[in-house]
Order: structure tokens, then sequence, then C-alpha cells
């Protein structure tokens, strides 16, 4: 059975509390939050989607020029109305969870709730080896070559596929999840104007 290694949050993340690799929309007050719809959400078709050139042409600006697969699609804007982000929240207080809204395009509106999971789940991504010079890069490099002497002495033994040069790292632990059960609300442009 294939073996990973999975590594606590490192300390130059902790020190570094704006800096997440998740999209800005999963973010709660209280950390990550799942995001659970009842039903579809029916976008525009974007021009990208229709002219090649033109999806080309957004990844690149996105960053995403090298990974034709990460093409994103913004949903809308999650609004949290009872937060108050300027006073001292007190962490038992949850009486903010109680109204959440999503505003889709400018002419809908999710209302729905926060609710807290029976189960935690773990974000997950690569870790990442640290650093630039070159005695790291030498010594990820040996570590590598390490791993796949190891891997190849096992297989030979055991005559098993296994594969465990993959480390992973705990992003955050997602708690909550943010339930949009109800029909969307028919919203006028002047109101979510104001809004988005």
């Amino acid at each position: 059975m294939p073996t990973v290694r999975l590594h606590p949050p490192s300390e130059s993340r902790n020190n570094k509390p704006d800096v997440n690799p998740l999209p800005q929309l999963l973010q709660t007050p209280s950390g990550l939050a799942i995001l659970e719809l009842q039903g579809t959400i029916n976008l525009p078709v974007p021009p990208a989607a229709i002219d090649p050139d033109a999806l080309d042409m957004d990844l690149a600006s996105g960053g995403h020029s090298k990974s034709p697969t990460q093409y994103e699609t913004p949903i809308g804007r999650l609004i949290f109305p009872d937060y108050n982000d300027s006073m001292d929240n007190d962490p038992s207080d949850q009486s903010w969870m109680k109204r959440v809204y999503l505003y889709v395009g400018r002419h809908q509106r999710l209302t729905g709730e926060v609710k807290k999971l029976q189960r935690p789940l773990a974000a997950i991504q690569r870790s990442e080896e640290a650093g630039d010079d070159v005695q790291t890069r030498s010594k990820a490099k040996s570590k590598a070559n390490l791993r796949a002497e190891e891997t190849l002495e096992a297989e030979e033994e055991n005559e098993e596929d296994e594969d465990s040069c993959d480390e992973l790292e705990i992003i955050d632990i997602i708690k909550y999840k943010i339930i949009f059960s109800s029909r969307p609300e028919p919203v006028t442009s002047n109101v979510s104007a104001g809004v988005l």
C-alpha cells in the first residue's frame, strides 16, 4: 500500500496569516469552509470558452499559462451581514453564522447559514521544498534520489508498486460548511450594485 508523509502546517506559513493558496471565496471569519448548494448554477458562456485564443490570454494574465486546466469561473460574492470586523469578536459568539448571502451575478441572492461539520476535514497540498539556494536544492535532490533507491529496493523485495515520494502539508482544518438550501431571491440592480 502506498504511503505518503503528512506534515503539519509549516512555520513560515503560520508567520504569514494573510497568504493563503486557496481562493478567497472560501474564506469565512472563522477560517475555511465548504460551500454547499442545492441545485445548479447556470452561468452565461464566457467569451473565453468560445475563443481558444481568448482563453490563452486569460490564463496568461492570471499566471496559469502553463496549465490550461486551471481556468477559474467566478460565481458570486459571499457576504456575512451580521459579522462586524471592526469589533473584537468573541470566538464563542456564533450569532454571525445565522445569515450568509451569496450574490450570483447582479440579479440573484442566495440566503444560507454556516453549520459546523460533524467531522472536520483537512485541506492538504503537496509540500514544496523551501529555499532557493544551491545547498537546499542539492539536499532535496539527494533526498529524492535516496527515496527513489529505497523505493526500488522495496519494489524488488515485495514486488509491489509503491510511490512514497510525495509529501503532503496540511493547509488548514475545515470545521464549517455554508449551506444554501433555499431558492435564489431576485434582487434589483440598484441594490446589488451597491453590494457587489
